[in-house]
């Protein structure tokens, strides 16, 4: 697709409507509060909005209401968000709940973009990106405000709308081609578009607020670290940052560590350790070798703690268990093929996966898309059904002409990013390797097919990743269709837009540990590490990026038994992070030396022990456990009673 031009918002006529009314706000904040504030000399408030929400859960009446501020010092903008101390919605939010998404001096030269939402039914809300990957959660106006925000910013930062969505504005994107092609690239500017400050500038309001607001615009956020960045150019950043920037992962590490991950090369798979392991494998996961092996950088095997917790385990985690094996699987049915105690079967599961050869028979069950009780013949009969129901769906792309196509950007762009992104999804295992690989042109039909069946979610990349040991297990495109759409039932969520999917299930993590390893917990809070943001990618892909293929298989099938509860990869994560927790507590690791640790554990968790310590945690958090995660956080289905509020995707409007 040609690169899109990229238009000045002064030939909007809403925005030109909102300049006088953003220089009046900028007028009346400088009088109204530069008199009684105790701001240094030189800083000056050029924009102030209270009530200013953002959604921590899922639930509209759960909300966080505060102040936003844009604040110029010398030539930069910064950006605050600050929430109102006791005016929380709801009693399950607590002060630190609050806390945790203060949004403290962003200054403007490290965000990327502004996408405005402005939903016909509903309240306004903007998306900050970061150039670096975060996007904070939505920033509601309740009252309006959104065209004055962004009219102020755009009088001090420049901001130019991009041709390809009219409801995203690029912030200090140059219109001079090889200006932004250098940005695109990641290579230092010779000259930065906004200036930071070398000298720590606090900035108030009032007496009264002077504790609450104090704000050093020198620094960046501490909790996302926008510490300038120095590094060379790596030939798959460009793939790496296209999907931080949809993933939301966050600082110069995630960006560095995750450009192996999402490379562009068919040892996309595996790292070293991943290959080397699955080697050993009774499948054949072999990894072919690849010009590309050798800039892959060694990991070094990182020793658990101590024995210290797995006393815990050995209280409460009963052993692991053998894989389920024909027979037994037999013995669970009855004459006709029915499931006669389908409970007793999802803990047997749980307790040790099912053997390769029959997982087709079983993750059907265990997706939804046969049901228990359901006999042989019916079973047989729902897949011809099926089948055709999916043949009518794959027919609708298939029938776009190529003139048609020319007039559908939505077509033509997701079709685009699928075709990116299957060539480069597990191909270092023999199922998808080589060219020209049925497989592969079964991923993109596959995944293709889901944009038109759930056309408002369409597709984003992760999803290959997800869809990829469906079709391994299954082996049918409709029958892995299927699977796949009711995978994505639950998963859906962590792939919307406003992230709000995500950022639920990052807080009741947050949560969790709180209540798990108190000591951890505080660790994270005094080094700014609360947002969870290295756990990101555990949670989005469900833990696909750190273990080998068939490990990745084997927790998939015990996370689907929701046998101890919906929401075990959450204790999965607290068992991985409480067993390195006297490694990063004793080499006092900040946020950036965490993620690139975190990442590094890729390939070197043991499946079997982190499962015992996840269930003995979730035994041991009970009830507490339960009510730290709010209804409705992903995996778990979607509540229909009306209290959610609606992640449309906008682009219409």
């Amino acid at each position: 697709m040609q690169e899109a031009e990229l238009h000045d918002l002064s030939d909007d006529a809403d925005y030109a409507a909102s300049q006088q009314q953003g220089s009046s706000s900028m007028m009346r904040c400088d009088s109204g509060k530069r008199s009684s504030s105790s701001e240094p000399e030189g800083a000056q408030i050029v924009y102030l909005k209270d009530n200013v929400t953002i959604h921590p859960t899922q639930f509209a009446s759960e909300r966080i209401s505060g102040r936003l501020k844009l604040i110029k010092q010398g030539s930069s903008l910064f950006m605050t968000w600050i929430p109102h101390k006791g005016q929380s919605t709801n009693a399950r939010l607590s002060e630190k709940d609050r806390n945790l998404y203060t949004i403290r001096s962003v200054p403007f030269a490290d965000v990327k973009s502004i996408r405005r939402h402005t939903p016909a039914f509903g309240w306004q809300y903007i998306i900050v990106l970061l150039s670096f990957g975060l996007a904070f959660p939505p920033l509601y106006f309740y009252n309006g405000g959104v065209r004055e925000f962004l009219a102020t910013v755009k009088q001090h930062v420049l901001l130019v709308r991009s041709a390809e969505d009219s409801n995203v504005f690029l912030v200090n994107d140059f219109q001079n081609p090889l200006q932004r092609t250098l940005s695109s690239l990641e290579i230092p500017r010779a000259v930065s578009a906004v200036s930071v400050p070398s000298t720590p500038v606090s900035v108030g309001e009032s007496t009264s607020q002077q504790n609450e607001e104090r704000i050093d615009v020198s620094a960046s956020v501490p909790q996302y670290n926008g510490r300038h960045r120095q590094k060379g150019h790596d030939p798959a950043r460009d793939i790496s940052i296209q999907v931080l920037e949809k993933f939301s992962l966050v600082t110069k590490f995630a960006r560095e560590t995750t450009s192996q991950l999402f490379r562009e090369t068919h040892n996309n798979g595996f790292g070293p350790l991943e290959r080397r392991n699955s080697n050993q494998s009774t499948l054949d996961y072999s990894h072919k070798p690849s010009d590309y092996d050798e800039d892959v950088p060694i990991r070094h095997p990182v020793e658990p703690d101590p024995l210290e917790f797995d006393k815990l385990s050995l209280v409460w985690g009963k052993p692991r268990q053998p894989p389920m094996g024909l027979e037994e699987w037999t013995s669970f049915l009855d004459s006709e093929g029915r499931v006669v105690d389908p409970k007793a079967l999802r803990k047997r599961i749980f307790y040790g996966g099912v053997e390769h050869k029959f997982r087709k028979e079983v993750w059907a069950l265990l997706l939804g898309y046969h049901a228990y009780e359901s006999t042989y013949a019916e079973r047989e009969y729902q897949k011809s059904i099926k089948k055709t129901e999916y043949e009518t769906i794959k027919n609708q792309w298939q029938s776009i002409s190529h003139e048609q196509a020319k007039r559908f950007t939505k077509f033509r762009e997701r079709k685009g990013l699928i075709e990116k992104d299957v060539v480069r999804t597990d191909r270092s295992i023999s199922f998808y390797d080589g060219d020209d690989n049925p497989n592969v042109n079964l991923l993109h039909d596959i995944l293709l097919t889901y944009s038109f069946y759930n056309f408002d979610l369409g597709y984003c990349q992760g999803m290959s990743d997800l869809l990829s040991p469906i079709l391994f297990v299954m082996e049918d495109e409709s029958e892995s269709f299927w699977c796949f759409v009711a995978l994505m039932e639950r998963l859906g969520p962590n792939f919307n837009r406003d992230q709000n999917g995500m950022h639920s299930q990052l807080f009741a993590l947050s949560k969790l540990v709180e209540l798990l390893d108190i000591p951890l917990h505080n660790y994270f809070k005094q080094n700014d590490c609360l947002n969870y943001f290295f756990c990101f990618r555990w949670i989005l892909i469900q833990f696909k990026r750190e273990l080998e293929y068939e490990k990745t298989m084997r927790m998939w099938e015990v996370l689907w038994t929701h046998h101890l509860s919906e929401h075990l990869h959450l204790y999965v994560c607290v068992a991985i992070l409480k067993r390195y927790r006297s490694k990063i507590i004793g080499e006092q690791m900040d946020f950036d030396t965490l993620l690139k640790f975190i990442n590094e554990l890729s390939g070197q968790i043991d499946l079997d022990a982190t499962l015992r310590d996840a269930e003995a945690l979730c035994i041991c958090a009970g009830e507490n456990g339960a009510a730290c995660i709010p209804p409705g956080t992903p995996p778990s289905l979607p509540v229909e009673d009306g209290s959610f509020y609606n992640q449309q995707d906008d682009d219409a409007l």
